[in-house]
């Protein structure tokens, strides 16, 4: 049993890294294309007549098209290697409801799917054949049985009650009270900023990914704080208390600011690694950061960019001031729990 958890745990982090890319770039040109056309692009103009409506609808290919069956296919690699990728895809597609049926579970679904189709097609690679027809198997056994098996087990089984399922989770999201926003900020950015681009990070980023798709762009704008925060921390700390860090430390400094601005917590990874103490000094001001995000009603219709995506910021300054203060609560803390170097000279 402990071995299937790891499998799915591993499939799930594999299946994230494979489908970034495309959310990336589907999301950032999404952005550019409302920041060249306004936010009704969608419906105000024609696909393709435009510049502005180009470039949102070639974004709105990753999002839409592209990023739910691609998370499918490679959670179904990670699990029984090349033959599950066209069966994981085939299931991350169905998962998009694309006759429009009403059982669209979009990540939920495609993560189901990938899972269903790696283990499906496991099996399908112990049918017994003679050597002499071995070969069928990946070109044509395996492709043929599994995608109609996932396509069948999607649209009667559990096609209905993953979209069900997901549209709850939608409606409860959206109708969280003050209370629930500030746990969910709290849990949201210590996931975050636990261990920096890790398994907790990646679920808490599937999670916004999984809003922003439903239309709900507050827990991405929670995410960007929570992120950009690390990385912004080590460089206060390093400005307010030169003393207690050296010089090879502080050389580091603006390549920390640049991790803020880009949105590459992993900067802060290596002094995480070398003082665990830094990790809760982390998580508290992320945690911070992601609550008054929420408080703000601070959203962002971007999965990534950092500050590049200042354009699909509904609200600037606040964005601002929240990672401001996210930064420098993280910097007290850093600042309380270190020690002076003893042994290398501070100062030149």
């Amino acid at each position: 049993m402990r071995d299937v958890i790891d499998d799915i745990r591993e499939a799930f982090l594999t299946g994230v890294s494979y489908m970034l890319p495309f959310v990336v770039a589907g999301g950032i040109l999404v952005a550019l294309g409302f920041l060249l056309g306004g936010y009704n692009i969608p419906n105000e103009v024609d696909p393709g007549t435009t510049f502005a409506s180009s470039i949102f609808w070639i974004g709105k290919i990753g999002l839409d098209n592209l990023m739910v069956p691609v998370l499918g296919a490679y959670v179904a690699y990670s699990i029984a290697d090349k033959p599950g990728i066209c069966v994981g895809m085939f299931g991350g597609w169905i998962a998009n409801d694309p006759w429009s049926i009403g059982y669209k579970s979009g990540f939920l679904g495609a993560l189901v799917a990938g899972i269903i189709a790696g283990y499906l097609v496991n099996l399908l690679k112990k049918i017994p054949l003679p050597n002499a027809l071995r070969s069928l198997l990946p070109t044509l056994l395996i492709p043929v049985l599994g995608c109609a098996g996932i396509g069948l087990v999607m649209h009667y089984v559990i096609g209905t009650p993953l979209g069900a399922l997901t549209q709850t989770l939608t409606n409860m999201l959206n109708d969280l009270g003050t209370g629930n926003l500030v746990l969910l900020g709290i849990i949201q950015g210590c996931m975050l900023a636990f261990d920096m681009g890790g398994p907790c990070n990646k679920v808490a980023y599937a999670f916004a990914l999984a809003c922003m798709e439903t239309g709900n762009y507050a827990p991405m704008a929670a995410n960007f704080v929570a992120s950009c925060a690390p990385p912004l921390a080590l460089a206060l700390a390093m400005l307010i208390a030169p003393k207690k860090f050296t010089k090879s430390d502080r050389a580091n400094i603006p390549g920390f600011f640049a991790g803020a601005l880009c949105m590459i917590t992993e900067f802060a990874i290596p002094y995480a690694a070398k003082n665990l103490k830094y990790i809760p000094c982390f998580m508290v001001g992320s945690a911070v950061g992601s609550v008054i995000s929420y408080l703000w009603g601070i959203t962002i219709r971007a999965p990534h960019g950092g500050v590049f995506v200042i354009f699909a910021m509904n609200k600037v300054a606040p964005f601002f001031i929240t990672l401001l203060i996210a930064g420098i609560v993280s910097a007290a803390c850093i600042i309380l729990v270190t020690k002076a170097p003893e042994n290398e000279a501070i100062e030149d």
